[in-house]
């Protein structure tokens, strides 16, 4: 009975030690991360203080800390150089261990977490294979699969090959992604080197983590390093035996490949890149808003709890997804994201870029440049910062707001003008046709008059752009205009004048 009663205690253990892995650790009334790509430490800790901490957003996705090899190339240094460890040293462009530790304590005071990008599936590569100097003056030899500063050596890795068929899991997992050497996770020192690794970001103050490349890695493997993992600090003001947050990158787009996004959700959160394709392509104009209605689940994407959901990345705005530089379609998807009830939200900040492969701002030393911060709350110095842009901040407010809150009154034409409303607690509309939105649909909110969130804010109980009067019926005269700069109508029980 005792044996009995013990097995059954350890079983609730592990269950307890992988089901809290969902939790972000959101402080009250914040919500969704924010991912600063290439932003230095010291940066992110004055950005939390002035502006993500009292504007209520959840948390932010920092780049790799730890030390990665310098690719030198004319006139730039890429920024996926970031994704090609060196070592677990803590020192990159954005700043040594010191700077990331007093950003993770300044942030967590003001209630924004923070979440590392960690690359544990491989090492770095370099040109030609030959010697290649970190971030922290590490050297280390691909070709040899040497790298010192851990230490790894050849047995730590799987067997040199390529990734030819992604239908082959063997390959998918075992093989090298684009030449980069990859770590063998069943190996127990390699095991040992990772969990040592993702305990001292704990133990620093982190949330949580992002997984890079975990479709690359044996879900075994990762459940065995996981459930290693310290319980978040307390000094950080995390609740005794919290979990770290587990976002993990699996693209899983058509559906035939044989490693799916639910292998992975026993362990967290996985990456929905199906949800940023559909945003591309009804806000691109590709297909009606109307489809919408039942989003998410009912489209066969993974779980709401399941699913990180994004309108772009670091990645795909390189590619086909919507970005910054297609403002009005992008803003609207953004609002959707913001207003809709599925997934765990995160929204891209970025830095502008020609080329594919463009770095962050850097001076000529290749030292980061940091964001100036205009007069409109925008950002300069090559920074694009689409989480100061009014439309996105307003709609963080919207869904911190109304998030827990039903969807209710559903309104389409069949084509692309759309409005539902979230409770009793906000309403939004969408104008994506060649033609003026005009109608009178019910919100669910209490009469008065409101300010449209997108369009202006509540100043000294005024608002500085359009207003929407709720009559005592709760029904309202939404207008879009098709030529309009946003395309979108929201407003709360908090922009209430």
């Amino acid at each position: 009975m005792v044996e009995a009663n013990m097995f059954v205690w350890i079983l609730a253990a592990l269950a307890v030690s992988v089901s809290a892995q969902w939790d972000p650790h959101f402080a009250p009334g914040h919500s969704t991360i924010v991912h600063l790509f290439e932003w230095k430490w010291n940066d992110i800790a004055l950005e939390c203080e002035r502006f993500l901490g009292p504007r209520g957003f959840g948390g932010i996705q920092v780049s790799p800390p730890n030390e990665n090899v310098i690719v030198q190339q004319p006139g730039n240094r890429p920024w996926y150089e970031r994704y090609q460890p060196q070592s677990y040293k803590l020192i990159t462009r954005s700043g040594d261990e010191a700077a990331f530790a007093d950003m993770v304590r300044r942030c967590n005071n003001v209630g924004v977490r923070i979440y590392p990008d960690i690359i544990i599936n491989h090492m770095a590569a370099h040109p030609g294979l030959a010697e290649g100097t970190g971030t922290g003056g590490s050297v280390a030899n691909p070709g040899l699969r040497d790298f010192p500063a851990v230490p790894y050596g050849p047995s730590d890795f799987n067997p040199s090959c390529s990734i030819n068929d992604w239908n082959n899991i063997y390959e998918v997992r075992n093989c090298e992604l684009v030449g980069l050497p990859d770590l063998n996770q069943a190996v127990p020192w390699v095991r040992d080197r990772i969990v040592d690794f993702l305990n001292h970001l704990i133990d620093l103050g982190v949330a949580g983590f992002r997984v890079d490349a975990a479709k690359h890695m044996w879900p075994g493997d990762m459940e065995i390093i996981f459930n290693r993992l310290n319980n978040l600090n307390t000094a950080h003001g995390f609740a005794p035996n919290s979990r770290a947050f587990m976002a993990q990158e699996v693209i899983d787009r058509s559906g035939t490949e044989p490693i799916r996004s639910f292998h992975y959700t026993h362990l967290g959160t996985v990456t929905e890149f199906r949800f940023s394709d559909y945003m591309a392509r009804q806000f691109g104009g590709h297909d009606a808003l109307a489809w919408l209605r039942n989003f998410g689940e009912g489209w066969n994407m993974l779980p709401s709890r399941d699913a990180l959901v994004f309108v772009d990345n670091h990645d795909n705005q390189r590619d086909h997804a919507l970005s910054y530089k297609v403002p009005r379609p992008y803003k609207m998807a953004t609002a959707f994201a913001a207003a809709y009830p599925y997934g765990q939200l995160r929204i891209m900040s970025s830095f502008a870029f020609e080329r594919g492969d463009q770095g962050p701002p850097a001076d000529a030393n290749g030292n980061l440049i940091p964001p100036s911060i205009n007069a409109d709350n925008t950002c300069g110095n090559g920074w694009i910062c689409e989480h100061r842009w009014r439309q996105i901040t307003n709609m963080i407010k919207f869904r911190n707001l109304c998030w827990g809150t039903s969807l209710q009154n559903w309104w389409d034409n069949g084509q692309n003008k759309i409005a539902f409303g979230r409770g009793n607690c906000g309403f939004i509309a969408f104008n994506n046709q060649n033609a003026d939105f005009l109608e009178v649909l019910q919100t669910g909110l209490p009469p008065g008059i409101y300010c449209d969130i997108i369009s202006g804010d509540v100043v000294n109980h005024a608002c500085t752009g359009k207003t929407v009067t709720v009559l005592a019926d709760g029904r309202a005269s939404i207008h879009i205009p098709q030529s309009g700069e946003d395309g979108v109508v929201a407003f709360h029980i908090q922009s209430r004048l």
